[in-house]
């Protein structure tokens, strides 16, 4: 048997030494401030691109009545026995519409990659 009391040891200052380093990711689950401005940023610049593409659709197809009203000779234009505006509202909108949205889509995809690179592990 050890009849020797338990050794004192004595604390004269808590650890010092590197600090423990955070990961941006951590910072966004953990919702601090840090994390919430780079979730900022990000929605800030998804809601950039969302507010240009919904811009660029306004200017182009929502002014084509305009065009068909202020201009009777293309509103009384045809192609192929057609009225023109129909043919445009009817044919060509299609097209330019999906063309907008691959942008938007590709566009919204690469702003999340270069997120996804800035707060993934490094």
């Amino acid at each position: 048997m050890n009849t020797e009391p338990p050794r004192r040891v004595r604390v004269t200052s808590p650890r010092t030494g590197r600090p423990r380093a955070t990961s941006v990711a951590s910072e966004i689950d953990a919702q601090t401030a840090v994390g919430e401005i780079y979730m900022r940023s990000l929605m800030r610049v998804q809601l950039r691109l969302a507010l240009t593409v919904a811009l660029v659709l306004a200017l182009t197809l929502g002014m084509l009545p305009v065009l068909f009203e202020l201009s009777p000779p293309v509103r009384r234009a045809t192609l192929f026995g057609v009225p023109l505006p129909w043919l445009l509202l009817g044919f060509v909108v299609y097209p330019f519409l999906f063309a907008l949205a691959w942008f938007y889509v590709r566009r919204a995809e690469r702003n999340e990659a270069a997120f996804n690179d800035l707060v993934g592990p490094r």
